[in-house]
């Protein structure tokens, strides 16, 4: 279900996908993040959750400028960043991040809120984000921009790397799924292992294309 304690952050923390918020109800949570794409419609579920503070953003999940797309920009980490600092000194219950599918956008949203608070300890943001949505695999871009405005010279997005790589690694089937999308060219720069042949030719394709 991807609950669990953040112990890098003193707010326990869900991250799920649009199918998965009815199932949320139960969690009563104090605060939502959504992460919609530009037109996509609001999710009726909520509208059976108890009463909750909501943070909604609207952008798709790119991790490059395309012509007529809406990728995520500053502005858009700035305002994660922000909601980080007033859960510190709010009620909060149990904060709930969700997406269209729980696997981009909001597992980079919670990666974000634990990077603000654990200079020092990104690969430890990853191991923990793994621990409770295990197949998840963060917008680069989002990453990118957190990076350099809390000023980890780096190191954030290292460590994300090292997480997709980990994460190829121990879901071949979900990476292959991830070459035959818009994703494939981050696959492919973390597989050079044989573990897997099918996928390793794969993600060869793809660096090749």
């Amino acid at each position: 279900m991807g609950m669990a304690s953040f112990p890098l952050l003193p707010y326990p923390v869900t991250i799920c996908g649009l199918n998965e918020l009815a199932d949320h109800r139960r969690l009563k949570a104090s605060h939502v993040v959504s992460i919609l794409d530009p037109q996509w419609p609001d999710p009726p579920a909520f509208a059976d959750y108890a009463p909750h503070d909501r943070l909604l953003l609207r952008f798709e999940d790119i991790v490059e400028a395309k012509p007529g797309a809406q990728a995520p920009a500053e502005q858009d980490v700035s305002v994660i960043l922000a909601l980080g600092n007033r859960l510190e000194t709010a009620a909060v219950t149990h904060v709930l991040i969700h997406c269209h599918a729980g696997i981009s956008r909001s597992t980079a949203a919670a990666a974000i809120l634990m990077a603000r608070r654990n200079a020092g300890r990104e690969h430890l943001i990853f191991a923990e984000l793994s621990r409770i949505r295990p197949k998840s695999w963060p917008n680069a871009l989002m990453i990118g921009f957190a990076d350099r405005m809390l000023a980890r010279g780096g190191a954030l997005t290292a460590a994300l790397k090292d997480h997709q790589r980990q994460i190829v690694h121990d879901f071949p089937e979900f990476a292959e799924m991830l070459l035959r999308s818009d994703r494939a060219h981050e696959v492919a720069a973390v597989t050079d292992d044989q573990w897997c042949p099918t996928l390793t030719e794969l993600a060869g394709r793809t660096k090749q294309g």
